[in-house]
């Protein structure tokens, strides 16, 4: 077996784990939010952008998410920044804030 191979199984095997934790995190009360997450600071990925926990690369990606307790997502507002009105997080992946 080359080392290509074996470092593909290794790093489907890590992700593999990753996401059990994170389904384990959301069934104990917590929910994914999506753009609310500064970057490298998400738990996962929605899209193109991101691949899994860390990886966004703006500040609030749309597409990237982070667990919160169970209903605060759509309530909680996120910082204006600049001339940004507030936002809230969403319990699904947004258009806003893509990288390119």
């Amino acid at each position: 077996m080359s080392n290509v191979s074996k470092t593909l199984i290794i790093a489907t095997a890590v992700a593999s784990a990753l996401t059990g934790l994170a389904n384990s995190a959301a069934a104990a009360g917590d929910e994914k939010c999506f753009g609310v997450a500064l970057a490298g600071e998400n738990d996962c990925a929605a899209g193109p952008g991101t691949s899994c926990a860390g990886t966004s690369t703006v500040d609030y990606q749309g597409n990237a998410w982070s667990l919160v307790p169970e209903g605060t997502c759509e309530t909680t507002m996120i910082e204006a920044m600049g001339d940004m009105p507030e936002r809230k997080g969403s319990l699904v992946a947004l258009e806003r804030d893509i990288p390119a």
